[in-house]
């Protein structure tokens, strides 16, 4: 079985929607890349029963990712905020080179800021 690793992206969105054993199957396949067998055995059943739950899990991610649309939202918007930083600092070499302007660069910093702690 290949390791979707979108499935871990959305499995933070929406991992606390699945149900307890969805959520540790999926947690130990992907995050501690644990075998199927070895999460059976810790689990006390079959390697299918494993599978199935994870194939099951998975399913309802993409569909609740069609659904709600987070995932792909968050994402837009962390690439808006990369493309504002650069811009940002492209109008901060302008200013450097040229103008050398104090409210620019004031503002300048306050774009740096905002983008900073909107990405944490």
């Amino acid at each position: 079985m290949a390791k979707n690793l979108d499935v871990v992206l959305l499995l933070d969105f929406y991992g606390d929607m699945l149900t307890v054993k969805q959520k540790d199957f999926l947690g130990y396949y992907y995050n501690d890349d644990l075998s199927l067998s070895e999460i059976a055995e810790n689990e006390g059943i079959t390697r299918q029963g494993v599978r199935d739950s994870i194939k099951r899990a998975e399913a309802q991610l993409f569909e609740m990712e069609e659904r709600l649309g987070l995932a792909k939202r968050f994402e837009q918007v962390r690439q808006g905020l990369e493309n504002i930083e650069s811009a940002a600092e492209k109008i901060n070499q302008v200013n450097l080179n040229g103008a050398q302007s104090r409210e620019i660069n004031d503002s300048i910093v306050k774009i740096k800021s905002t983008v900073s702690s909107l990405m944490e």
